[in-house]
Order: C-alpha cells, then structure tokens, then sequence
C-alpha cells in the first residue's frame, strides 16, 4: 500500500470510527461513548501525521499555523500546572490530535485527496445522522445511550446534531461537485437524513449554528449564479434544498418512538432558542457567569484542561443546575460552550489564539472565494466559511473542538478546504531533525493511544470485576476514573 492509499484509508476510517466506536458498558454512560471515540481519533490521527512527514523535507508556517502552534503551546503549558494532570493529559490529547489531523489533512489536499476528505466528511455526518434515526423510529442497541436520545452512537443527540450540522456544509459541496449524477442524488438523500435527524434532535445550538451556515451557503449561491451561471449548479443547489424540506417533514409527520413531554416539541424548540430567563438558557447564563469569574482568577493559563470539572463545584452556589447535588460533582465534565471551557481552563491567551487562528481561515476561505476564477474554488471557500460559522456559533453553546467526533471531522474539513497562504516562518529539517520530530510524534501519539485504550480496558474490567484486586486493576488502568476510584476506596473501607 503506497502512501496516497494509507491516506486516503486512514481518512475514511478515522472519519467512520469516530461516529461508530462505542461501547456497551452502561454504567459508564458518557465515557462508554467519549473513550473509544477517543480512542479512533488518536489512532487515527498517529497514522495521518506519520505517514505526512515521511515527505516533509521542511515545516512552513502561515499566520494560521502561527497561531494554532501558539494555542498548543499554552495548552501543553497550562497541563502542566493543572491540579489533575490526568483529566488533563486526556484534554490536552484531544486538542493535539485535532491540530495533528488539521495538518494532515491540508497537506492531503495538496496532494490532490482535497474531494476525498470533504467526502469522508459529509459520509461520517449522514451516517451518525442515519443511526440516530434508527434510534428514534424504534430500533435498539446495547451501543445506544438510553438518555437524551436520539443520539445514536454518539451518546447524546446533541452531540450528533452538532456533527450533523458541521459536515451538513461539506454534503452540499460533495453533492454539487460529484462527477456522477447518482453521486449528487446520494448527497440529496443525505442531506435529508440530517435534516430529519436535526429536527428530532430538538438542539437549538445545531439550530442556531445551521441557520448561520445555511444563510452563508444561501447569499454565497445567489452571487455565484450571478457570476457565473452555472445551470448544473443551479439544479443540484435546488435539488439539495427540496431533500432538506422532505427531511424536515418526514421528522415532523412520521410516527417515531421519541416521548417528548411537550405536546409541540418541536414548536416549543423553535420558540425558544435565545430564550436565557428560564430552563437550559439559563442554566447557561449561571454556568457562564460563574466560570467567568474563575477564569478570571486564573487569567493566564486557566485551571488547567480538562480541570473544570473539578474546580467549578467549590465555587458554585446552591441550585447550580451545573451540579449534580446527588454525587456531588458536575453534570457534564465541560462547560457548555468550548469558548468558556478554553477561557477557564486555559486561560485568555489560549482562547485569543485559537480565535485568531479561526479567525485566519475565515480570511483565507473569503479570500479565496473573492479571487476564485472558477465556480469549485469559490463554492470551496463559501463551504469553509459555512463551515467555520457552524462550529463557531454551536461553540458558544455547547462543546464541540473538544470532543474526539466533532474534532476529527471539523479539523478534516478544515484542514481540506483550508486557503493556500504565505509562509511566515520556515524551518528546515534535516535528516536527524525529521527523524527526531518523528520519535516525538510516536511518542505522543502511543501515549494518546494507550491512555484511551486504558480507559476502555477499565471500563470492560470494572464490568466484571468481583473482587478488590480486580478493581485495583481497573484503577490501575485508568487512574483518573472518578466511579472506578470510588468503588475501589469503598471496598477498601469494608
């Protein structure tokens, strides 16, 4: 298998593992999702890296790349402060990873797999869209999450509606660029499956974030008929937008197994997206609020990645609806929104480099459109901008550059659609440079690697363990496991 093979064959993959993997362990709700996930991401990502540099004679560097660098180097930075460097190593992985596959993913397109990648992308979207579906007309699984569906194998239907939404931009491209007309009619279809999914979904950040990329999507479409007036682009865009209001109806007519507590679910949803004075709003206004204030008194490298979770229970006030008052932790091991979560456990220059580096392929993707000379690479850039508005506006709301899914596949299509932009920096490697740059790499990716695997091997043990020294293993396996360290130390004081 040459290397353009392996490329190709570790994109697809990845992209699929990273909707599908799960496990069926039920005790561990979130990490039986997140964990093996992880797990596809890291893999994955070791792979795509390793087999770029093998033809990297030098590291060039754009503004972008600058300011991405900068973001994992504060990042590493603040891990190693943090109070928990365990939770941390796992967040700080999952940032890595996504840059690595960035990266990877921008020198594949280079190399001419640009159309490959968005299409990976735009598969892994409708697939995680499709299972949720099966989830919500009836169908069961061991791998399915009983709670907040349908989520299908992402474990929680927000987080398949985020994912949706994000490669919901690279369908579209897909569709209105395929060579094949059965290949533009499988894109329709699937974009119909997502909308169907987003509707039963009921998230109002995949709503909000959407509707920002599809008003992109629809100015962009309207200057380039204009332009150029291209009649196969004008029936497939139209083709694309009938699929969506079929899926839009099926959601809203077909029987399905949901049991919303609402007798207007989806009417109530639509009314109160910006709605902050009561239920999920504004729980998120006392989160933000609160975790504001701690990221203010950390202001420069935060509490450490991953750390929130741990840090924010001693400042919450009573009737926090972020806390879990029963166990005594939070709800869910993040912020909702990956802004805050940065700010807080990052710190401020963390976020504004991240924010600039978007920022960077926001200015890239509307240049290229602007000087585009053909209608693929302004309907290239338009995508990526779409794109960068999706993830921009549910990031407010909710996670999502850091979980191993919605990473691995908005970084791809990123990294793919990403505009060509002057080098800033250049760093030659010679033959020993490349070789130890490599070592790194390795290094960090098996430790990635194993870690996640870790978590997956505690969980499958902790299901079948009996007695002390089994738990003890389980631990052993991964020691940052918050159920596993309290079964263990309840054991022990018998």
């Amino acid at each position: 298998m040459n290397d353009r093979t392996a490329s190709r064959t570790l994109f697809l993959l990845g992209a699929i593992l990273v909707v599908l993997a799960a496990a069926p362990y039920k005790i561990f709700d979130l990490d039986r999702f997140l964990a093996p996930k992880e797990l596809a991401l890291h893999a994955s990502t070791l792979g795509l890296v390793l087999l770029g540099l093998r033809r990297v004679k030098a590291l060039e560097f754009s503004g972008t790349d600058l300011a991405l660098a900068l973001y994992l180097a504060l990042s590493f930075v603040s891990a190693l402060f943090a109070g928990d460097r365990w939770l941390s190593a796992r967040a700080l992985a999952i940032t890595l990873s996504g840059a690595g596959v960035f990266w990877a993913a921008r020198a594949a397109a280079r190399a001419g797999e640009r159309r490959l990648i968005v299409a990976a992308v735009a598969a892994a979207g409708v697939l995680g869209a499709a299972v949720s579906l099966a989830q919500a007309y009836g169908f069961t699984s061991e791998f399915f999450s009983l709670n907040r569906i349908p989520g299908g194998t992402l474990g929680n239907r927000n987080f398949m509606a985020h994912l949706a939404a994000i490669c919901a931009p690279a369908l579209v491209l897909a569709a209105v660029k395929a060579r094949r007309s059965w290949a533009a009619a499988a894109g329709a279809l699937g974009l119909a499956v997502i909308a169907d999914a987003l509707v039963l979904s009921r998230s109002r950040a995949a709503y909000l974030g959407l509707a920002a990329g599809a008003g992109l999507l629809a100015f962009g479409y309207w200057r380039a008929h204009g332009r150029w007036n291209d009649p196969q682009l004008a029936r497939r865009m139209k083709a694309m937008a009938l699929a969506a209001v079929f899926g839009i109806l099926a959601a809203l007519l077909l029987p399905n197994a949901l049991e919303w507590k609402s007798d207007s679910p989806y009417l109530d949803t639509v009314t109160g997206l910006v709605n902050y004075q009561k239920g999920s709003g504004h729980g998120r206004v006392i989160q933000y609020t609160r975790t504001l204030r701690l990221a203010a008194a950390h202001p420069v490298l935060g509490v450490g990645p991953g750390n929130w979770e741990i840090v924010y229970p001693k400042l919450a006030e009573y009737f926090d609806p972020s806390i879990d008052y029963f166990r005594g932790v939070t709800i869910n091991p993040w912020p909702s929104s990956d802004w805050v979560a940065i700010v807080s456990e990052r710190g401020f220059p963390a976020l504004a480099a991240i924010l600039l580096a978007l920022s960077g392929l926001l200015a890239g993707a509307w240049r290229k459109a602007g000087q585009a000379a053909g209608v693929d690479d302004y309907m290239e850039g338009l995508t990526l901008a779409a794109a960068l508005a999706v993830t921009a506006v549910i990031a407010c709301f909710d996670v999502v550059l850091l979980l191993p899914a919605s990473s691995f596949l908005a970084w791809a299509l990123f990294g793919s659609l990403a505009a060509p932009a002057p080098a800033l920096r250049t760093l030659a490697l010679s033959p020993r440079g490349l070789r130890r740059l490599k070592a790194a790499v390795a290094l960090v990716g098996i430790a990635a690697v194993l870690r996640s695997a870790g978590q997956v091997a505690a969980m499958a043990l902790y299901g079948k363990a009996h007695t002390a020294a089994q738990f003890r293993r389980a631990a052993l396996l991964d020691p940052g496991n918050a159920r596993i360290r309290a079964r263990l130390g309840a054991r022990q004081d018998r």
